[in-house]
């Protein structure tokens, strides 16, 4: 199993999850680009059971594409994103890859939302992609 670890850029929120992931993906949809600020996020799965939060999160509500609920997790203090938790996911939460401590392992063998990519964004050939969320 992989040890997760992360937290805020201040400080005040940090993790640790003893978990394989159950995927690491780059998500281009609109929404993930309005919250990283930039093109795409990239996110790894992981079951809500294996992840330990200390510190306080502000939660935003957004829906997803589905309709469902979308629970945008961030810091209150500094503003960076850290989880979030989908109702089409409901065993999972999303780490916001972004907030680890240590990115060095980190392969997204996935995209999602593709068709909301950005024209300059790179997506390798190997990577399995999709142009919304898979199904």
């Amino acid at each position: 199993m992989r040890e997760l670890v992360g937290g805020c850029l201040c400080g005040q929120v940090r993790y640790w999850a003893q978990a394989d992931p159950a995927f690491v993906a780059v998500c281009h949809c609109k929404n993930c680009q309005k919250q990283a600020g930039t093109a795409f996020s990239v996110v790894i799965g992981v079951p809500k059971s294996a992840l330990s939060i200390t510190g306080e999160l502000k939660t935003y509500l957004d829906t997803g594409e589905s309709g469902q609920a979308v629970e945008r997790n961030f810091c209150p203090n500094c503003g960076s994103p850290i989880t979030s938790n989908a109702a089409v996911m409901p065993e999972l939460t999303i780490i916001k890859s972004g907030s680890l401590d240590d990115t060095s392992w980190l392969n997204p063998t996935m995209h999602v939302y593709c068709d909301s990519a950005q024209w300059w964004t790179a997506i390798p050939d190997s990577a399995t992609k999709f142009p919304r969320m898979p199904g």
